[in-house]
Parts: C-alpha cells; sequence; structure tokens
C-alpha cells in the first residue's frame, strides 16, 4: 500500500458553495428548506406508487434480520427486484465505499410503508440496541435521514440465500450473508460521521469519535521505544484495506509486545470499536480475530498525517493483522473501514 501525502475526501463533496467550500448532503439538506422538500416529497410519489407492492399481513419479529430480509425480498413486486435485486454473484455485494449509492433509487422512492418498517427492523436487528438510535442520528445529520438512504437485496434461488446492503454517504452494512463465506459482517464495511465537513478538534458531536480517544489512551501508555514504533508519519490510503501478502510486515507495535496493562487498553478499543454492532456480529469478529492469530497478531499505528489542531491526539489509527483491517481517519471528519476474514 502506497503512503498517501495528502488524505483527501472527495466521495464526501457532494457540492461546492460559491466559495468553493465543500457542501455535505445535510447541508444541502438544511439550505433546501421546508417548501423545498415539500415539492421533493410531491416528485417522489408517482415512484412510490410505481413501485407499490401488496400490504403485508404479518412482519417479523425484531431481533431476527436475517427473517425480515427474506421477507422483504419475498414481498419484493417484479417492478421493484428490477430496481434493487441482483443475483447473489454480482460484484456489488462486496463493494464498499463512504459515500456510494448501491442502486438509484432510495428507500423512501422504493418501498412501501410496510417494507420501509422491515428496513427499519433489519437495520436495528444488526446493531446494538445502544447504538440504533445514534445510527439513525448519523443519518439524519449526513444524508437526511434513512429514508434517502439505498437498500439492494442479492438472491441465490439454488439456496434461497438473501442478503441485505445498505449504502449511502458514510454507510455501507450488509445482514444476510453466507454463514459460511469466509468473512465477519457479510463483508467490508463502512462506517463514518460529519457533524460539519472540517470538524474541529476533538470531534464535537460525532458519534464515533469516542473511539479515537480509547486509542489515543493506549497511545499515552506506551514507552519511548513503543512510541518510535507506533507513530508514523504518512497514513495508507483510507480504503485501502485489503490483507497483506503473508511474510510482510505490518505497520505501527505489535501488540503482543505490550504490557499486560496495555493490551487491556488494547482489548477495551477493541470493544469500543465493536460496540455498535450485534453480539453474533461482534462474536464472528472476535473468532475470525483467533483464527487468524488472536490479538497478538495485530499491530497498532498510529499517523502524524492530519493531526487536526496539532494536538498530539492522532486523528488516523489503524488496527492491522493478518485477516484483520480497522482504519480509522477522522480527518477532516470521521471515515472507518473494516475488513475481517477468517484467513488469508
Amino acid at each position: 500500500m502506497a503512503d498517501q501525502i495528502e488524505a483527501r475526501c472527495p466521495e464526501c463533496e457532494a457540492a461546492e458553495s460559491a466559495t468553493g467550500d465543500p457542501v455535505t448532503r445535510r447541508e444541502l439538506f438544511r439550505a433546501a428548506g421546508g417548501a423545498a422538500l415539500a415539492a421533493t416529497a410531491a416528485v417522489v410519489l408517482p415512484d412510490i406508487r410505481a413501485y407499490a407492492a401488496p400490504r403485508i399481513a404479518r412482519l417479523p419479529q425484531t431481533g431476527v434480520p436475517e427473517s425480515a430480509v427474506r421477507t422483504l425480498y419475498n414481498s419484493l413486486t417484479e417492478k421493484q427486484k428490477a430496481a434493487v435485486a441482483f443475483p447473489w454473484a454480482h460484484e456489488k455485494r462486496m463493494m464498499v465505499n463512504a459515500n456510494w449509492e448501491i442502486v438509484k433509487p432510495t428507500i423512501a422512492e422504493t418501498f412501501t410503508a410496510d417494507q420501509q418498517d422491515m428496513v427499519r427492523a433489519i437495520l436495528k436487528g444488526v446493531t446494538s440496541e445502544e447504538w440504533y438510535p445514534k445510527f439513525q442520528k448519523q443519518m439524519q445529520d449526513d444524508g437526511g435521514g434513512l429514508g434517502n438512504y439505498h437498500v439492494a437485496l442479492f438472491h441465490d434461488d439454488k439456496t434461497d440465500k438473501t442478503e441485505w446492503v445498505l449504502t449511502g454517504r458514510h454507510v455501507t452494512m450488509r445482514c444476510g450473508g453466507d454463514p459460511a463465506d469466509n468473512m465477519a459482517f457479510g463483508g467490508p464495511i463502512f462506517y463514518g460521521h460529519a457533524t460539519k465537513f472540517n470538524e474541529d478538534p476533538g470531534h464535537p458531536g460525532n458519534v464515533f469519535w469516542y473511539q479515537a480517544k480509547a486509542a489515543n489512551e493506549v497511545y499515552t501508555m506506551l514507552d519511548g521505544k513503543q512510541r518510535q514504533q507506533a507513530l508514523i508519519a504518512l497514513a495508507p490510503e483510507e480504503s485501502a484495506i485489503s490483507f497483506r501478502k503473508p511474510g510482510q510486515p505490518l505497520p505501527g507495535v505489535p501488540i503482543s509486545a505490550l504490557s499486560h496493562d496495555q493490551k487491556a487498553h488494547v482489548e477495551t478499543v477493541m470493544k469500543d470499536v465493536l460496540s455498535p454492532y450485534r453480539k453474533s456480529d461482534v462474536d464472528d469478529v472476535l473468532r475470525d480475530l483467533k483464527a487468524s492469530g488472536g490479538l497478538d497478531a495485530v499491530h497498532l499505528a498510529f499517523y502524524k498525517q492530519d493531526d487536526l489542531g496539532n494536538d498530539g491526539v492522532w486523528d488516523i489509527w489503524r488496527l492491522e493483522g493478518p485477516a484483520f483491517v480497522w482504519h480509522f481517519r477522522g480527518a477532516p471528519h470521521v471515515h472507518t473501514w473494516v475488513n475481517i476474514a477468517k484467513k488469508v
């Protein structure tokens, strides 16, 4: 992975103002005002009717999101399938990005009220109880709410496997992947948040910044030699989350070289980064991490690049092992890329 001189966020630049400053989607929604939003709603209504599906008599129980994924797929009309359904082997099922539309129509444009309830049930089912409202806040801030995001469904007619993929600004999330797949979370995921495009040092209001605070607490515990190993001048490209070839060196300080109390703090960081997700996904991550050598096979790196406020609280950091990458970038706002497997 090549080092990058400058961290950029072109995928988040939905537009530019007359002054040349980036304008986020959230800011565009704010600027639109009530009248413009009402006009937009009027335009969307015909699309909703065009995709309309029969009313679903009974919604699946929350807490079993895979059941909701199958029920949602089975409820699709032929017109809806043409818009949002793909074969299992389609390349988009494993794609990940910071800001993308897996399909053009939004959730609000595509699905009936009952189907939108299922989309919410799936999102609630794959997140922890504490974090479901926080994800809702993030999507409201970044994209105007869940209805403006995009869902695609991937189905295998032979096995009846179905996977749900949610995308939009600062989200790539999956549910219903093949349990036999060599991937935690059903594939690479992404999460992020921008309270404003260029956030202030300390990232006030950012729902994910607590993770960086926990990681930086580990840095403060390192001795001089460990800090030399852990702190690197330039960060890799944030989306470079492919696993390294066997034998290739990993960046940063090895967790195996840390003291007992330092390791305990790294375990706290792991708990923090996993806390937004449901227990079964957390268990998959821990299982896959163990299969590729456990926490002792992971390295922790911090990057001097893009230190907001030059305060020595490192905005970019990375946990990386043989089949484990968790890359956190906090400048100009939070982006996090995740790729975890049982083995390379």
